[in-house]
Formats: structure tokens, C-alpha cells, sequence
């Protein structure tokens, strides 16, 4: 038997680090949202009792490194399952880019996986599993838009984006989230995000409201670390997106686009600078994730 599921990108309208924790973690604040640049998971039953992970990209790892062979690893524990898998990754997010590419591939497996052993487990169980692998997992197993807290496991659905374009663009390097969160200095931070004010235009649809409330406290120290990240924020500015900003501790940056058009003239005129780049639509909603609705220009 063979089930597949969608592992969707997320790009955060909003993200405030509060303070320091006694963990060493931070405390967190933020808007998310999923977008339709997805991989795609595979995941048939083998014969014998070994986690087997394939993938399409040369550049994540395929044993225990990887956040989705962790999710498939955790589930045979904690249910009991003795059975083999083979897991297939089709990889259509950039790696180490802002995106939770590795955690929306874990948060598929868990989805897949309790489909193909019928488990019969909840989205709030697989996503209490999921915050034991990485603290975006629960939001990836849930999809849609959410409030998200502590680390980033504590979910309130809020309202998904009106329907408009997201142009996407990653510098050839990664970054590291966690030397991002080490050199953020929570009390020099001077602008924070307005988290309520993007809730209320989410929920009144209000897309330039959306634009104008976007923030990120971690973007400028992600840019101090890679000035690439700063110019390509500026070049997505001077194109004419209606909002800019830098998705979790990047280094991809995205701009929102009312019209499929403009979203075209924008990735042409990037294409320059960056060679990864995507204009894709909002998916938002906690709509089901079908396979077949990607669509990228």
C-alpha cells in the first residue's frame, strides 16, 4: 500500500521574539501561513522493519538527520509499529530557506503514515508528536493560518490571507536558524511587528493592511550576517511588490502581488539577481491538502 501528501511551504506575516526562556529557547509571537510551493511525500510499506528515505534534492540528508525519517521513527515508538517504510521525498522547497520545508515534510509523514497503518489518531495528536521534532511541525501538520506562541507550538487559527500572489526568492546560500536566534538581542530590538493589527486585517481581509503590517525582528540581523538578503529585499521593493519581508530566520524573501501580471514582471526582474525564484498563490485556508493545485510561474 502507497499514500501520498502535500507538504506545503509556510511563510510568516509576522515574527516577534518576546524574551529569552530558561529552555535557551525564545519566546515567540508570530503570524503563519501556508503557500502553494509544496514538496510532495510518498510513503509505501516494505518488507522488514527499516526506515528507508529517498529523495529528488542532493542536499538533505537521508538517516536520522532528516526531520521526516525522525517523525516516521517517532510514531513506529510511540505506537507500537514494527512494520518497514519507505519514505520518498519529491523536494520543490529551497532547503535551509525560512520556508519549514523540513518540518512540513515531517508534519506529511505523520499525516501519511497515520493513513497508512490507519492509526487513527487526531490532527492534535500528530501534532503533539510533531512539537517533539521541531517547533514548526505542529503548525505544519495543522496547515492554514495561526497565531503561534512559546516556540511555536501553541496554535490560534486566525483568518487566511484574501486570495493574492507571493513571489519567492532565495539566495543561493542557507542560514542557520540557530545562529540567527544567537546573535538576536532581544532587548536592542527597536521595531517590532504589530502581531494584533495583522490579526485584524487578516480577519477583515484587509490585503493592504496585510502588506502594511508585515515584520520580522529577526530580519535585520539575518541581514547583517548576509548583506545578499538586504539588496534582494530592496530589488523585490523596487519592482513593485506591495509588501516585502524576510520569512522565518531566512534567507528567502517574499513579496505579496495583487495580480498574476505584476507577480510575472517581478520574477523576470529577479531572475537577474537570484536564480530561485517562484511566484505562487496563498493557500491560507485549512482547506484539504490536494496534490494536484500547485501551480508556479
Amino acid at each position: 500500500m502507497e499514500v501520498s501528501e502535500k507538504a506545503p511551504a509556510k511563510i510568516n506575516l509576522t515574527l516577534d521574539a518576546l524574551h529569552k526562556r530558561e529552555d535557551g529557547y525564545h519566546e515567540l509571537e508570530m503570524v503563519m501561513t501556508t503557500i502553494d510551493l509544496s514538496d510532495r511525500i510518498e510513503l509505501a510499506d516494505i518488507d522488514g522493519d527499516d526506515i528507508v528515505l529517498e529523495n529528488t534534492s542532493g542536499l538533505i540528508p537521508q538517516d536520522e538527520r532528516n526531520l521526516a525519517y525522525r517523525a516516521a521513527d517517532l510514531l513506529r515508538q510511540r505506537m507500537g509499529i514494527t512494520r518497514g517504510v519507505k519514505i520518498t521525498i519529491h523536494k520543490r522547497i529551497p532547503v535551509a530557506a525560512g520556508l519549514a520545508g523540513g518540518s512540513s515534510d515531517a508534519a506529511a509523514t505523520l499525516r501519511g503514515l497515520n493513513r497508512l497503518w490507519q492509526l487513527g489518531l487526531s490532527l492534535e495528536e500528530l501534532a503533539e508528536l510533531g512539537a517533539e521534532i521541531g517547533s514548526d511541525v505542529p503548525f505544519c501538520v495543522w496547515s492554514g493560518t495561526a497565531l503561534a506562541k512559546g516556540r511555536g507550538e501553541i496554535l490560534t487559527p486566525v483568518a487566511p490571507p484574501p486570495p493574492c500572489w507571493v513571489v519567492l526568492a532565495k539566495p543561493q546560500h542557507g542560514v542557520s536558524t540557530a545562529e540567527v536566534f544567537q546573535a538576536l538581542r532581544v532587548d536592542r530590538i527597536e521595531r517590532r511587528p504589530n502581531t494584533e493589527a495583522m490579526i485584524q486585517a487578516l480577519e477583515q481581509g484587509d490585503y493592504r493592511g496585510i502588506c502594511r503590517h508585515l515584520g520580522n525582528v529577526l530580519e535585520e540581523v539575518t541581514m547583517q550576517m548576509y548583506p545578499e538578503v538586504k539588496r534582494l529585499k530592496e530589488k523585490m521593493q523596487q519592482f513593485g511588490a506591495d509588501g516585502v519581508l524576510m520569512s522565518g530566520s531566512g534567507p528567502t524573501v517574499f513579496g505579496l502581488v495583487d495580480r498574476e501580471s505584476r507577480a510575472r514582471r517581478i520574477v523576470n526582474g529577479l531572475r537577474g539577481f537570484c536564480r530561485q525564484v517562484y511566484a505562487v498563490r496563498m493557500l491560507g485556508s485549512n482547506q484539504p491538502l490536494l496534490l494536484d493545485k500547485s501551480r508556479t510561474i
